[in-house]
């Protein structure tokens, strides 16, 4: 009978042995996750495929720099938060547009299938005001379903401060879909 090793046991058990082997194991139990989590921050099934191939060249060029302060999960986590982070900043400094330009939509019947559209919309722009942190922090829990206590460890902050910083994005995004849904 096999037992799975943690992934904190096999980079000690085969990163200095077999590397490649480790490697391989790591990228089949995460590549999903990650490629998951590139989507959510791209929304573009290309661009996430292409992030997370370079994630985890990053990853296997790291792996022996990794010094288990924290889950390896957690570690990739940040990592991968991190570079799609970097890469959708560059790209909004190469390519800037105005949300604003945008024409009105003034359409008689309107299906709920376009209401539910155009407040997905009107929520991003209000998710799009707030500052990375802020960002970061409700995708973690909302989209990703982190725990308070993995985020608070992500970002080696208390738990209440997690939960508060929290509560004043929520507030933050409420108030602001509120003046865009009012415009």
């Amino acid at each position: 009978m096999s037992t799975r090793l943690s992934d904190e046991e096999m980079i000690r058990q085969y990163l200095p042995s077999q590397p490649a082997h480790c490697f391989e194991a790591l990228y089949k139990r995460y590549v999903n996750k990650v490629y998951r989590r590139c989507l959510s921050m791209t929304k573009d099934p290309l661009k996430a495929e292409d992030f997370t191939h370079d994630i985890f060249l990053k990853v296997f060029n790291k792996l022996d720099a990794f010094q288990e302060r924290s889950s390896f999960s957690t570690w990739l986590y940040s990592i991968s938060y991190n570079y799609c982070s970097d890469q959708i900043r560059l790209a909004r400094r190469l390519q800037m547009t105005d949300i604003e330009d945008r024409s009105n939509y003034n359409i008689p019947e309107v299906k709920e299938e376009l209401l539910h559209e155009e407040t997905l919309h009107l929520v991003n722009r209000a998710m799009e005001s707030l500052s990375a942190s802020e960002q970061a922090l409700l995708r973690l829990k909302y989209e990703d379903g982190m725990s308070i206590t993995a985020i608070s460890e992500l970002f080696d902050l208390k738990e209440s401060t997690v939960k508060m910083r929290l509560k004043r994005s929520r507030d933050k995004i409420y108030k602001l879909y509120g003046k865009l849904y009012a415009a």
